[in-house]
């Protein structure tokens, strides 16, 4: 899959993409839902495009915290960002992310916006921007 929306939610369309790198300007503003891990590689992607919230798979978290690394980059843009348990959802499968992922880490700016740890991943998309 490339790319699939799969809703609007206060008017932003949820764009789901199996992996980051297929991100495009197009994406501005919009809801983006990736199966990729939240790595630094994966922050620079994300990081080209100014989304109203990017959510990424945990991979664990790894050593040093790598495997969330883009949250903290896209934090350092004011964008929020999250990422789903490892256990919740496939890595690489941004469908399997929107429909069971539960997020398990968030920046400074995903906090701000209202989203919460522990909760899954459609229903605090749902409640932030469904206001």
């Amino acid at each position: 899959m490339d790319r699939t929306v799969v809703a609007s939610i206060g008017g932003r369309p949820v764009v789901l993409l199996d992996t980051i790198t297929a991100i495009v300007p197009a994406d501005a503003g919009a809801i983006v839902v990736s199966g990729s891990h939240g790595g630094r590689s994966a922050g620079e992607y994300a990081a080209r495009v100014a989304v109203a919230l990017c959510c990424f798979n945990d991979a664990g978290v790894g050593k040093d915290a790598a495997g969330i690394a883009a949250l903290a980059m896209l934090d350092a843009r004011a964008t929020a960002a999250v990422a789903c348990s490892h256990a919740s959802a496939r890595i690489g499968d941004a469908r399997d992310t929107w429909e069971h992922g539960v997020i398990a880490h968030l920046n400074r700016a995903a906090a701000r916006a209202g989203f919460r740890a522990g909760e899954p991943l459609q229903a605090a998309v749902t409640r932030v921007f469904g206001r």
